[in-house]
Order: structure tokens, then C-alpha cells, then sequence
């Protein structure tokens, strides 16, 4: 089932992607699209220049970071098929159709996975080893696995954006994006794309200290997808530091040493550990039975 093209827009974000940027836009019109659209994040370079030359329309963003642009350009787009892929030049066209055909089939997102065995030369151990962690985080904390939540070749029907809370502003916009799609309860359908190096272009992404800031969006937004883990996390965190307190001051004890100030301090723990946890029991089964309810409506 081939889609129309001319119900698709092809959405670019870029930021100094002067050496691929041209010849990315030419392949997409090539293969018949006709609606590119380039948000920019103020480039220094020529970006802009060879996009509008190569035939796209470009937008330069308000405020800074991905999230910020992506959330702008959503609001700009009106074709039913969004298609965005990052301007480094390390996707592939090629990959377009099938990244649009489960949207024809029922799909509301569709993740192009990078991580197969046929692109690990074009990733770096570090990099492929922080995927990892994060999409086992991901799926503990949302229930699902994704293979590569942070893939920047994504399709979307333009009715599931609307449906969707977006406020990140950084790189922490895939993974949103991805939450989004399972709280509305989202059709999300996997496709293997080819994926390689950056030619010519310093990436943006810090892999430490943007890792360690997905991570933490990661667990913030299970807060509305799974509560158990959000606060189960914290609770068994307390608890289990209460726990080991309390170990010390037995041994303490028998030592025949007191230690009263510390021994009411892991008691303290152990009961406030025990109670959030208790709280996110309580709430992930309002959250489930809310679901229920929704799912129910959503037949009839």
C-alpha cells in the first residue's frame, strides 16, 4: 500500500547542518514530496540558505532546543502524515515509505529502529550501551519496550499529535513524544532503518549529560503512565536506606552501643518508604481503572 505524498509532510529540525542538509531535501524531493519543512534553531551557518534553495520552507524557531522547535513546527503542520527525520544526514530517504505505511494500517507513531546489527559500525559503544539503559528504563517505567526510544526518524499521524501534552524543549522531546503515545493509548509500530555516521557535522547531542537528563524524563513522566514506579522507586529507595540503618544499629546495639537519634531516623524511613510506596499502589490502580473506564467508552 503506497501513501500519497502529497499528504505528507517531511519535517526537518536543524541547527548548523549546512554540509547535508541540501542534498537531504533534493532526495526527499526526488521521491516525490513536495511539502519539506525545515525548522531551524538560528544556524550560524548556511542552513537556511541551501534549504529554501533546495525547495524547502523554512521556519526559524522561537526559543531554543529541540523540543522547542518540534513543538513549534507541529503547530505549523496541517497534512494528515507527519514524517521527521534530524538533518545530520545519517537517515536515509529510502526509508521513508516504510516509515509511512503502518500509518496507512492503523499506526498512530511509527519509531525508525536504528539499533540493528547491520548499523553498529555507525555507533559508538558508549552510545549504544546509554540506548540500552534507557529503553530498559523506559520500558520499566512505561511498560513497554521500544527498541530505540530516541530515534530521530519518526511518522505520526497528525490526529495522535494533537492528542498529545508536549512541553520538553531539548533532546528529552523523543522521549515524550513516545510517553505521549502510550498514555493516549497510541498504536506505536517499530520499522529497522539503515543509519549512518555524521558526514560532516559535530553532533549536538552530550552523551553523559544529555543521557543522564532523558533519564530523568524518562522517570518523571511514568509519573501519569505508571505511578507504581514513580513513586514505588522512591518508596523502596527510603525503605530499603531505613533498612540498612537499622542493620547498623543492631549491630551497634549488641556492641553495646546506643545509637537513639539514628535508630528513630531509620524507623522514620522505613515508615515514610513504606507509606509512598503504598501511595503509588493506590494510585496505579486508579490509574488502571481509568483506562478500563476510557477503553469502555471508546467502544461504545
Amino acid at each position: 500500500m503506497d501513501i500519497n505524498r502529497d499528504n505528507v509532510c517531511i519535517l526537518i529540525p536543524t541547527l548548523n547542518e549546512e554540509p547535508t542538509i541540501g542534498l537531504l531535501i533534493s532526495e526527499f524531493k526526488g521521491m516525490g514530496f513536495s511539502d519539506i519543512l525545515v525548522i531551524d534553531g538560528n544556524s550560524t551557518d548556511k542552513t537556511q540558505e541551501l534549504a529554501e534553495k533546495a525547495g524547502a520552507r523554512v521556519v526559524i524557531q522561537k526559543g531554543k532546543g529541540k523540543g522547542t522547535a518540534v513543538i513549534q513546527a507541529f503547530s505549523l503542520i496541517e497534512k494528515p502524515y507527519i514524517l521527521m527525520v534530524d538533518g545530520d544526514g545519517t537517515y536515509s530517504p529510502d526509508d521513508a515509505i516504510p516509515m509511512l505505511e503502518p500509518l496507512l494500517t492503523g499506526s498512530d507513531q511509527v519509531i525508525g529502529n536504528r539499533l540493528t546489527h547491520t548499523n553498529v559500525s555507525a555507533i559508538s559503544r558508549l552510545n549504544r550501551t546509554g540506548n540500552y539503559i534507557l529503553n530498559n528504563l523506559f520500558k520499566m517505567g512505561h511498560g513497554v519496550y521500544y527498541y530505540d526510544i530516541l530515534s530521530g526518524y519518526r511518522a505520526f499521524t497528525k490526529e495522535s499529535i494533537q492528542k498529545m501534552h508536549l512541553s520538553e524543549t531539548g533532546f528529552g522531546i523523543e522521549t515524550e513524544l513516545i510517553s505521549e503515545a502510550v498514555r493516549i493509548g497510541a498504536c506505536v509500530t517499530v520499522v529497522p532503518v539503515s543509519y549512518g555516521k555524521r558526514p560532516g557535522t559535530k553532533t549536538k547531542l552530550r552523551p553523559i549529560k544529555d543521557g543522564c537528563r532523558i533519564a530523568k524524563t524518562i522517570y518523571r513522566l511514568a509519573r501519569v503512565n505508571n505511578p507504581l514506579f514513580y513513586f514505588g522507586f522512591v518508596g523502596l529507595i527510603l525503605m530499603i536506606t531505613g533498612i540498612g540503618m537499622g542493620i547498623y544499629v543492631m549491630i551497634e546495639w549488641f556492641a553495646r552501643i546506643d545509637h537513639l537519634p539514628l535508630t528513630i531516623l531509620a524507623v522514620t524511613f522505613v515508615m515514610f518508604g513504606f507509606q509512598i510506596f503504598m501511595f503509588g499502589v493506590l494510585a496505579d490502580m486508579i490509574v488502571s481503572f481509568h483506562r478500563e473506564v476510557i477503553n469502555e467508552i471508546q467502544k461504545k
